[in-house]
């Protein structure tokens, strides 16, 4: 396989090569491969971890009963409001 890389590739792997932390630009595109499974992989782990709480929370719903919006957003004033009568 060949590849062609912009002008600016090839200067960042210059400058890259020329600090003298790698020694090859294989090295460095190795480097940047295992960077981008890492950073693939961490995104899959998330979809699935989000994934899973939203089925835990669907799972939860079937079994509560509903409540309606005004009657939420009235709950968490009073909570609110006890917290604060606590802090004063």
């Amino acid at each position: 396989m060949s590849i062609i890389l912009t002008q600016e590739q090839e200067q960042f792997i210059q400058a890259k090569l020329q600090t003298g932390k790698y020694s090859t630009a294989q090295e460095i595109l190795e480097f940047a491969f295992r960077l981008l499974d890492e950073y693939e992989q961490a995104d899959s782990d998330w979809i699935n971890s989000v994934r899973e709480k939203i089925d835990a929370a669907i799972a939860v719903s079937e079994h509560t009963p509903p409540v309606d919006g005004k009657t939420f957003v009235n709950q968490i004033f009073e909570q609110f409001k006890h917290a604060r009568s606590r802090q004063e």
